[in-house]
């Protein structure tokens, strides 16, 4: 099965719209990711907005020159609340966003770096009590959206303008829709771009497959044990597991977690058959990436565990999309697979993105002494299927 070979091509011009978006989107990354101020509009209006853990001096005075308005700090709720030291209603629930007023005194990037970064708080004395609430922008949630794809911290100084603009000189604009649509649209277009044999400790029999998508950015990587299509022309379903990479566990050995234990056993399981399917997915941390879980562990080493972790960083429990592993699946050619898992979510999520599960194989592993607690709040917390 050569699989970048065989992949039916879509015509140029049916990718046109889509490529376009998708660069537009990944150069609007890039610019809050080294702290450039950002045009984010949409019909509810407009927002000069820039990344508060990147932002220097240069790209506020930018800010202040664009627009005369007062900037507010755009934070995720529980971070607000963790700021304010008291719950936070939200103007609108479906927001997911609360927005402080910023004194200019506190416009100082140091300042807003510490308000962004909970594992900072040490920095902070009086400045955290001259926040207040202000009205929530409605383009808030897109604001968000975009410090969330450049894996920064979803802390954001905004700039509401008096009106809707697409556009301020030497800044660049973004479309409000254009970044939440953006996780879709990057999934869709994925295609297959290297393929090689690459003989494994645990599966030597294996085919390593790239796939990147239309944006040109991180590549997600499929491995083929043995021949699934033998087992797929057999009317049967190979073995297969959607593994989110993990840097520390996967090549370090990190204890904390059983990312390492998943990966091979994985592999292992899948040459003791003959066949299998891995989609090793860019997708650190649960989709925070690899800093931000490095910020989580501080925080589970002051007490919070994994899911309080994430979402003291303004993050969701699990930010990932397993619609990229369902569109690698499907330019594989397979439609049917027995998924190597005890994460309910993803048995949903490939069945709600038109991959067959024709059954669940437990793949779990003993706790090491350090990850017990790992283990037991995916158990509780996360409802994965673990044996007692």
């Amino acid at each position: 099965m050569n699989v970048v070979a065989s992949q039916p091509q879509a015509s140029l011009g049916a990718l046109t719209e889509d490529v376009l978006v998708l660069r537009a989107v990944h150069r609007a990354v890039s610019e809050v990711r080294r702290g450039t101020p950002v045009l984010v509009h949409g019909a509810e209006g407009a927002l000069l907005v820039a990344a508060a853990e990147t932002v220097g001096a240069q790209g506020l005075g930018e800010m202040a020159r664009a627009s005369a308005r007062p900037p507010v700090l755009l934070l995720a709720p529980v971070r607000a609340a963790a700021l304010l030291q008291r719950p936070v209603p939200l103007d609108a629930p479906e927001a997911g966003a609360v927005a402080l007023r910023l004194p200019a005194g506190l416009m100082d990037p140091a300042c807003l770096r510490a308000f962004a970064d909970p594992t900072a708080d040490q920095l902070l004395g009086a400045e955290g009590q001259q926040l207040d609430r202000a009205a929530t922008p409605a383009l808030a949630p897109a604001a968000l959206a975009l410090a969330k794809l450049g894996r920064l911290l979803p802390a954001l100084v905004a700039v509401p303008l008096d009106r809707v603009v697409t556009s301020v000189p030497g800044l660049m604009g973004i479309a409000a829709e254009e970044i939440l649509a953006y996780p879709h649209t990057a999934a869709t277009t994925l295609r297959a771009v290297g393929e090689a044999r690459v003989p494994l400790e645990d599966a030597k029999d294996t085919r390593i497959i790239a796939f990147r998508a239309a944006d040109g950015g991180i590549e997600h990587l499929a491995m083929l044990v043995g021949k699934p299509e033998a087992v797929l022309a057999g009317g049967g379903a190979p073995l297969a597991r959607l593994h989110s990479e993990c840097f520390t566990g996967d090549l370090l050995g990190s204890l904390r977690c059983d990312c390492g234990p998943q990966l091979k056993g994985a592999l292992r399981r899948m040459a003791e058959e003959g066949a299998g399917v891995l989609i090793y997915l860019a997708q650190e941390g649960r989709g925070i990436g690899l800093v931000n879980k490095l910020r989580a562990y501080t925080l589970q080493d002051q007490g919070l565990d994994t899911l309080d972790a994430n979402r003291a960083l303004g993050y969701g429990a699990d930010e990932r999309t397993f619609l990229v592993a369902a569109t690698m699946l499907r330019a594989l050619g397979v439609p049917r697979v027995r998924l190597l898992t005890n994460n309910p979510d993803k048995l949903a999520g490939l069945a709600a993105c038109g991959i067959e599960v024709q059954a669940r194989e437990e793949h779990a592993f003993a706790g090491n002494g350090v990850n017990d607690g790992y283990l037991a709040t995916k158990a509780q917390r996360f409802g994965h299927m673990l044996p007692e």
